[in-house]
């Protein structure tokens, strides 16, 4: 797998500089821009488009937290493609309480206590959430890759992703 952290000569990072990152992105698209490579041989020409979508694909992930996180613990070989994880039944217990909320308010969509009670609920699971993974993060952005760190870091990841899902529900329901 191609390191889009070298690729971009910055730190491994949860929260790389948007501002470095977009400039770097545009130094390699002004270097490996097919129009440079016209005369080129085809292989020339087949390398600076490959280098092109390279730097299309870093450029997508270190703008997108989401897929920073996973591709940092795909980085270190702690999250696999269509990964089935347990999360702690605490937590699941939680959700399933949000959910019957949300399954209420489906059944009574007029009911203007439901839906704020589950988009208050979701706020605050979101909001907690990030002040659970913040501390984590920074210490990864610190220095600190110790892989512990990093496993309760992907803990974090796919309890956003449940809490995402869950947003989504309550996003399309409302839009109906």
């Amino acid at each position: 797998m191609v390191n889009y952290f070298e690729l971009y000569g910055i730190a491994e990072s949860f929260n790389p500089d948007a501002a470095i990152v977009k400039k770097k992105y545009y130094e390699l698209s002004r270097q490996y821009h097919p129009d440079r490579f016209a005369t080129a041989d085809d292989s020339t020409r087949a390398e600076a488009l490959r280098m092109a979508a390279l730097n299309n694909d870093a450029f997508k992930m270190l703008n997108n937290p989401d897929a920073t996180t996973a591709y940092i613990l795909k980085q270190h070989q702690l999250l696999e493609d269509e990964e089935k994880y347990n999360l702690p039944p605490a937590f699941l217990m939680e959700m399933m309480d949000l959910n019957e909320v949300i399954s209420d308010w489906e059944m009574e969509p007029d009911n203007d206590i439901l839906r704020q009670t589950a988009t208050d609920t979701l706020a605050e699971q979101l909001e907690q959430w990030q002040q659970e993974v913040t501390p984590l993060t920074q210490q990864y952005n610190s220095g600190n890759h110790d892989k512990q760190l990093l496993l309760r870091i992907k803990d974090y990841y796919f309890r956003k992703k449940y809490l995402l899902r869950i947003q989504e529900r309550i996003d399309t329901f409302a839009s109906r």
